[in-house]
């Protein structure tokens, strides 16, 4: 029995969303980031019925010492000061701000908090979140601190957990996480994404599965129903952190895989369904979505929470 095994989650009884209103940041006219989105799904997710106000937390921003367990101190100086050389601040694409920073901190803030939250209730999940392309020492691809990682650091140092398991479903490979976790045998990464995407130099995780230009549906789901049994058995994990990014979908531009919506709301229910089944708890980060439709990246994130609710609650 895995050590999650032996939990008693409080009956299941609500599904805890981290959100706050400075997830959406002010970005130049024109830019490529749907930042739109994080005030657009709440909405449609209260709207529809999915979820209730009760459901929302506001999160807290992280303390320094929860981020220097992850971060060196020379990147974090850089950024809290602005003093993060201009190429190294045009990797991260957005500009750079005390406000950018403290979104950070308040982001992966709600992935601890989250990571908390589903230890209680099985399972919890935040807006934002699913920054994998930061590293120990930097930031690139939208991503200033790494909430995944920080969050998994939080636990095992204070010894919430013994075993984690990163699953990384987003279309671009989980690089600074792999890095930040290269040599910590209590975390494994699993990356499952475009071979021939962004990042072109790959780090080295745990597991990687590269994925062909134009795959659709039956043989990205058929890989992901043969590595989950594995990877479970296999790792044992305590606890799951699962980032959900919807940039699978072929509608994405910066994607390049076939998958339809209802084959990215399948891939979330065989993730949910095997952390519900082993009784792992999970902490579920958005990450990218980049359709042209606005209105398809929130239905794609959307499927996540309503499947949450229809398997846990």
């Amino acid at each position: 029995m895995y050590l999650a095994g032996n939990l008693n989650f409080e009956s299941f009884v609500l599904l805890k969303i981290a959100f706050s209103s400075i997830y959406k940041y002010q970005l130049p006219e024109g830019h490529r980031f749907p930042m739109a989105k994080y005030t657009l799904l709440p909405e449609q997710l209260l709207y529809e019925g999915t979820v209730e106000e009760a459901n929302f937390f506001k999160p807290k921003a992280l303390s320094e010492a929860d981020i220097l367990r992850t971060h060196t101190r020379t990147y974090w100086d850089q950024l809290k000061e602005l003093t993060l050389p201009r190429r190294e601040a045009r990797k991260i694409g957005f500009p750079l701000s005390k406000q950018l920073v403290e979104r950070g901190t308040v982001i992966s803030g709600g992935t601890i908090q989250c990571a908390l939250y589903a230890m209680q209730h099985g399972i919890s999940m935040n807006i934002a979140g699913g920054t994998h392309h930061s590293f120990t020492d930097r930031g690139e691809g939208f991503c200033l601190l790494n909430d995944i990682a920080i969050a998994a650091n939080y636990l095992l140092h204070h010894q919430l957990a013994a075993k984690i398991l990163i699953i990384d479903l987003d279309v671009h490979q989980g690089n600074g996480t792999a890095q930040i976790f290269q040599n910590e045998p209590r975390v494994f990464t699993f990356s499952m994404h475009g071979e021939n995407n962004y990042p072109l130099r790959k780090e080295k995780s745990d597991l990687d599965i590269g994925l062909p230009d134009g795959l659709e549906d039956a043989p990205y789901l058929h890989i992901l129903k043969e590595k989950l049994p594995f990877l479970i058995d296999s790792v044992q994990p305590d606890f799951i952190f699962y980032l959900s990014g919807v940039d699978v979908l072929k509608t994405d531009k910066l994607g390049r895989l076939g998958m339809t919506m209802q084959g990215c709301k399948e891939r979330d229910r065989l993730v949910l369904e095997a952390c519900k089944l082993h009784e792992i708890p999970v902490a579920i980060s958005m990450g990218g979505g980049y359709s042209e439709r606005l209105a398809t990246i929130i239905d794609a994130h959307a499927n996540t929470y309503r499947l949450a609710q229809e398997i846990y609650f």
